[in-house]
């Protein structure tokens, strides 16, 4: 058992968003993936999730992960470096009694492009287009709150910079838990560190 703590933090207006000053390179996009498959989806999950051990869905069948896709409200923005994956946001849109509501389910950078000063522009992103969510999905009310929860697996960069996109903490918490193993099958006989 080792000790977590979670930091949840919200915006309340799409005027809180403070756009990162870095660019993408030229050899950069961020792209939505219309009908992301739950094997893409997997694939995006371990390769930025395995060293920080994300594990919460490594044990849903593909029928499980691929409802959680299909589910209204959600979607799937991937940043490609010179045509491969470098990053990603999942969004998750609810409809609540004060509009839509947005979490951001999963951020980050695969392990090649961490320290490149891609995060700041993969946020930005990913935060104007939660905010602009019920453009996209219809039915939904006008976007009332982005939130996104963060804990001390993730990156070390990871708090700041969503502070510095003009998220602000609402909570913390802290609690005792067995962290899952986020590399298991990514790959076989290898540690992270090879």
């Amino acid at each position: 058992m080792i000790e977590i703590t979670t930091t949840h933090l919200q915006q309340l207006s799409a005027g809180e968003l403070r756009p990162s000053s870095r660019a993408l390179p030229a050899d950069a996009r961020i792209e939505r993936v219309a009908e992301i498959t739950p094997e893409f989806s997997k694939f995006l999950y371990q390769g930025v999730g395995s060293g920080w051990n994300w594990s919460d869905r490594l044990s849903l069948t593909r029928s499980a992960w691929e409802s959680l896709l299909r589910a209204p409200g959600s979607e799937t923005h991937v940043l490609y470096i010179d045509g491969a994956p470098g990053g990603y946001v999942e969004l998750s849109g609810r409809i609540e009694d004060s509009g839509t509501e947005v979490e951001i389910m999963y951020f980050g950078l695969f392990p090649q492009c961490i320290g490149r000063g891609l995060g700041g522009a993969l946020l930005t992103e990913g935060l104007s287009r939660a905010w602009d969510l019920d453009a996209r999905v219809g039915g939904f009310p006008p976007v009332s709150r982005v939130w996104v929860h963060t804990c001390s697996l993730d990156g070390p960069a990871a708090l700041a910079n969503y502070k510095a996109r003009g998220l602000r903490i609402f909570h913390t918490e802290t609690e005792l838990v067995e962290p899952g193993d986020g590399a298991a099958g990514l790959w076989p006989g290898e540690s992270l560190a090879s």
